[in-house]
C-alpha cells in the first residue's frame, strides 16, 4: 500500500530542483575556494609588507628576498586549501556552521603554521623570518574568518529564498519529531527542505505539521531516500524500534552520501553529556555530569575572572556616576538583589542597578499583575523610573553582575539567569540548564532579549550548552555590543 503512495508521491520529479540545488552548491564551493585563495594570498602578502617593508621585526633571522617569499606563498596557499579540505571546510554538511566553522579554520591554519615551523627545524638552511610567520598566521586567520562570515551571510540570504537546501526526512512522527520539524521550518537559514515523515504507527498522508505529512512506513525507507534524493535523515528516539534498525543500517550501507542524525531525546533530557566508553570490550554510553569540563572549564573560568576584573576597572567611573544618579533619581537602595539559580541548583544574589520604584507594585493594574506573573516582565512597566528605562534599554543596569562573575557565580557568557520563581517554567530542561553558570550575556541577549518567551529561551540556552566553545563566546560578545547599541528587544 505504502509503496504505491510513495511511487505516486515521487512522480513530482524532484530531480530538476535537486540538480539546480547541486549546481548552486558547486558554485558556492567554487566561490569559497577562490575566495579562500584570494584572502590567503592577501594575508601572506600583508605579512611580507609589514615584516620587511614596514620593518615589524621580531628577530634578525630570515631572508627578505621578494622572489623567495613569492615562491613560498605559491606553495603555502594550496597547502592551506588542502588543510581546509581536510578539516571539512568544503564539505556541504559542515559549511556555514558559525563558530564551529571558525574553529575549523583556526585548527587548519595553526596546523599549517606548525608544519612550516617543523620544516625550518628539519632544514636549518630553509630560513623564514619568525616575524613573518607570526604576522602571516594572524593575518590569514583574521581575513579568512572575515571572508567566511560575509560568505555565510550571503548563503543565509540564499537559503531564505529557497536556495541551497538539503532534502531532509524525519524517521518517526512523535511529539519530538513535531518540535524538531517546527524549529527547522521556522528557521529558513537552516537550509533544509523537510520532504516528510516515515512512521509505522500513523496512516499515510497524516499531517504532522502544516504542509508536511507521513509519506511511508519504515519498510519504505530506502525507496523514499532514493526516490526523493534525501540528503539527511533525523531519527527520533521513540522511532528506534530494534527490529526496524536493520532496515536503516542497510540503507546507510548502500547510500554512502546519506547523513544520518540521531535526535538526543531521552538522553538530552535526563543527562548532561553523553559519550561512548568501553567496559570489558563492550561499548556503552557514559552519562556525564557536566558539559563544560576539564581544560575548557578552566579556560572559561580564567577568561571570566580576567574579563570581569578588567571590566570593573575600566567601567568604575561609569558605575560611580550611575550609582550617584540612582541615589538622587528616586529613594531606595542603589543595588537591587535578585535570588537566582546557579550551578547544581544552588541559589545566589545577582546584583543589578535598581531601575524601579521601591513601592512600585502598588502601581500595577490586575491585568499587569497577571502579565507579570505569566511572562516575568512588563513591556510598559509603570514601576520603572526615568533613569531605569535608560539603563535597562542599554543594559547598564546589569553591569554590577561583573561582581557575580568575579565571585565565580556567573559567567560573562552563558544561559540566561533563572530566578527562583521562574524554575517551574523550565520543567525537565532545568537538569541541563543548572549545569552551567548563568551569563551576563548569551544567545538570548542577541536573539530578541525581552521579546523572547520561555520556550525560545530554553531552545537558545540549550543550543549554547550543546555547542559551547570560546569562539561562540567571542561571537556572542561582539554581537551583544551591536545589539545593546541598537537597543533591540530591550524593555
Amino acid at each position: 500500500m505504502s509503496s504505491q503512495v510513495i511511487k505516486t508521491t515521487t512522480t513530482m520529479q524532484p530531480t530538476a530542483r535537486d540538480e539546480e540545488r547541486r549546481r548552486d552548491m558547486r558554485k558556492v564551493l567554487s566561490g569559497l575556494a577562490l575566495g579562500d585563495m584570494f584572502v590567503l594570498t592577501c594575508g601572506f602578502g600583508i605579512a611580507y609588507l609589514m615584516r620587511f617593508q614596514f620593518e615589524w621585526q621580531f628577530s634578525n633571522e630570515g631572508s627578505a628576498r621578494t622572489a623567495f617569499y613569492a615562491a613560498l606563498i605559491a606553495i603555502l596557499v594550496p597547502t592551506w586549501l588542502l588543510l581546509f579540505r581536510f578539516y571539512g571546510l568544503y564539505d556541504p554538511r559542515n559549511l556555514f556552521g558559525g563558530t564551529q566553522e571558525y574553529e575549523r579554520i583556526f585548527n587548519a591554519s595553526s596546523l599549517g603554521m606548525l608544519l612550516v615551523i617543523m620544516i625550518t627545524f628539519v632544514q636549518p638552511d630553509f630560513l623564514i623570518a619568525r616575524g613573518w610567520l607570526i604576522i602571516a598566521w594572524i593575518a590569514t586567520l583574521s581575513l579568512t574568518i572575515l571572508w567566511r562570515f560575509g560568505a555565510r551571510r550571503t548563503v543565509y540570504r540564499m537559503r531564505s529564498r529557497g536556495k541551497l537546501q538539503q532534502n531532509l526526512l524525519i524517521l518517526g512522527a512523535n511529539a519530538e519529531s513535531r518540535i524538531i520539524a517546527d524549529q527547522l521550518n521556522n528557521s529558513p537559514i537552516s537550509g533544509v527542505n523537510i520532504v516528510g515523515f516515515v512512521d509505522d504507527q500513523l496512516p499515510l498522508d497524516t499531517q504532522i505539521i502544516p504542509g508536511k505529512k507521513v509519506i511511508g512506513a519504515v519498510s519504505d525507507f530506502e525507496r523514499i531516500v532514493k526516490d526523493l534524493e534525501v540528503d539527511t535523515v533525523i531519527i527520533t528516539d521513540t522511532a528506534l524500534v530494534r527490529e526496524r534498525m536493520a532496515t536503516i543500517y542497510g540503507a546507510m550501507e548502500t547510500l554512502k552520501r546519506l547523513n544520518v542524525l540521531l535526535a538526543p531525546g531521552l538522553f538530552e533530557i535526563l543527562t548532561i553529556g553523553v559519550h561512548v566508553r568501553e567496559l570489558g570490550g563492550v561499548p556503552l554510553l557514559n552519562l556525564g555530569k557536566t558539559r563544560i569540563s576539564g581544560a575548557r572549564a578552566f579556560i572559561k573560568a580564567v577568561v571570566d575572572r580576567v574579563g570581569a576584573f578588567g571590566g570593573l576597572l575600566c567601567l568604575s567611573p561609569l558605575l560611580l556616576v550611575i550609582a550617584i544618579w540612582i541615589r538622587f533619581d528616586s529613594p531606595g537602595p542603589i543595588i537591587h538583589r535578585r535570588r537566582v539559580m546557579g550551578v547544581d541548583n544552588k541559589t545566589f544574589d545577582a546584583y543589578k542597578f535598581r531601575s524601579m520604584r521601591v513601592e512600585g507594585d502598588a502601581l500595577l493594574t490586575p491585568e499587569q499583575q497577571r502579565e507579570l506573573k505569566q511572562h516575568g516582565k512588563l513591556k510598559d512597566d509603570p514601576r520603572t523610573t526615568k533613569l531605569g528605562r535608560f539603563i535597562r534599554r542599554t543594559s547598564i543596569d546589569e553591569l554590577p553582575q561583573l561582581v557575580n562573575v568575579l565571585l565565580g557565580q556567573m559567567s560573562i557568557v552563558g544561559p540566561r539567569m533563572i530566578t527562583v520563581d521562574e524554575v517551574h517554567f523550565f520543567g525537565r530542561w532545568r537538569h541541563n540548564l543548572f549545569t552551567v553558570r548563568p551569563g551576563l550575556t548569551g544567545l538570548w541577549q542577541i536573539s530578541g532579549r525581552s521579546n523572547l518567551g520561555y520556550e525560545d529561551r530554553v531552545r537558545l540556552d540549550m543550543h549554547y550548552i550543546r555547542n559551547y566553545s570560546l569562539w561562540l563566546d567571542l561571537h556572542i560578545i561582539l554581537r551583544t555590543i551591536q545589539v545593546v547599541i541598537s537597543g533591540h528587544g530591550a524593555f
